[in-house]
């Protein structure tokens, strides 16, 4: 019976040997085009369709204006939704007029001044009727916002130019925190780094090493003397360093095609993406240990890894507004705690009480999971 080889001792063989299959993995990477593809192509691609193809601000919203009343203060309330760049306002005789291009989906929205307007003003309690098409309702409940914005910039600027007379006794200010623009960019833009990151880090981590095994590659590994922590980390660093290309892509596209304000440090940004980075390659790694097969490989990547960074992670819909036990499941992803520091980051600033606990969760996730790849690698060899 032969021997298996035995790994030759000492730190600096290790390194040639890793650095060995690191220039090899390397140039493997760099002849396939698929893989280029994905960690180079895909982040520009993801940043300009999330960008500019999914926005969840409301603007332009079709609205049927009835002024049943014809008074100074009745045309500065309608003026006040034509100047608004959320409203497109048309104008409708009668509320039959307006209700039956609301029922043919010409307008989403009916604004009526009541006959009785001005008149109201001067007693305290005038109203102005709203009526929104609610099947869409966060396009209602936002709109219905935007409405309420609109008459009190209009009551406002009656107050200051009348006193009390016109504009009411009560002046609404809003404010937006760390999103003055009100732009959903500046929420989806930094949240599409985690989708960068998963791709290249879980998903294609995952589908190169099962291909591996597929081909019986590693089985040539197993017969030199390496180990299995150098063969994981000639496989993995440079698709690390691949992800760090995407981040630093989606960085920039983020700032110059979009705004997006980077109030944080960068250096910081880069260490938890790094922590991210080894979360996803770690678990890219363990599965394509346990599946040793790219179609299996993909599926669970995806279903374990992409679809919780795009529904459960923050990204785009709020886990708070999840029934409490899908918010539970939320904490089991390591997206969800990406998400937020980058939404801190970006948005926020250097909120230390927000970065630390969150970095330490993927700092503890990281090694678990590349430790248990390891372990998974070396029975593969034993």
């Amino acid at each position: 019976m032969t021997k298996r080889p035995q790994p030759a001792g000492g730190l600096l063989a290790s390194l040639r040997r890793t650095r060995a299959l690191i220039r090899k993995e390397t140039r493997q990477l760099l002849r396939d085009i698929s893989s280029i593809a994905i960690g180079i192509v895909m982040p520009v691609t993801l940043l300009v369709l999330f960008g500019y193809g999914i926005n969840l601000d409301v603007r332009n919203v079709p609205v049927a204006v009835v002024m049943e009343d014809d008074s100074a203060e009745a045309r500065g309330v309608a003026a006040a939704f034509e100047l608004s760049r959320y409203f497109s306002p048309t104008p409708a005789r009668t509320m039959h007029e307006a209700e039956r291009i609301l029922m043919a989906a010409e307008v989403r929205a009916i604004v009526r001044i009541p006959s009785d307007f001005a008149r109201s003003i001067d007693l305290g309690s005038a109203e102005v009727q709203l009526i929104i098409n609610g099947a869409d309702a966060n396009t209602a409940r936002i709109s219905l916002g935007y409405a309420e914005g609109a008459v009190g910039i209009w009551a406002a600027k009656e107050l200051a130019r009348n006193g009390s007379a016109s504009g009411g006794g009560i002046t609404i200010e809003p404010r937006l925190w760390f999103n003055e623009a009100n732009d959903s960019s500046y929420f989806l833009v930094p949240g599409l780094i985690v989708l960068v990151m998963t791709l290249i880090g879980a998903l294609l981590t995952a589908l190169v090493m099962a291909r591996e095994w597929e081909r019986g590659t590693f089985e040539a590994l197993f017969v030199t003397p390496v180990r299995s922590v150098e063969i994981l980390l000639g496989k993995t660093v440079p698709y690390f360093l691949l992800g760090l290309v995407g981040l630093a892509l989606c960085v920039v596209g983020s700032k110059l095609l979009f705004g997006v304000p980077l109030r944080g440090s960068l250096v910081i940004l880069t260490v938890v993406s790094m922590l991210y980075l080894l979360v996803a390659l770690g678990l890219g790694l363990v599965i394509s240990s346990a599946t040793k097969s790219q179609f299996v490989a993909s599926q669970v990547t995806v279903l374990l890894t992409f679809l919780p960074a795009m529904m459960l992670s923050g990204f785009m819909y709020d886990p708070r507004s999840m029934p409490w036990a899908v918010q539970l499941i939320t904490y089991v992803f390591p997206a969800r705690y990406f998400v937020t520091l980058l939404q801190t980051l970006f948005l926020s600033g250097n909120n230390w009480s927000v970065i630390l606990p969150n970095a330490a969760v993927l700092a503890g996730m990281a090694a678990a999971l590349l430790t248990l790849a390891a372990r998974l690698t070396r029975k593969r060899i034993a």
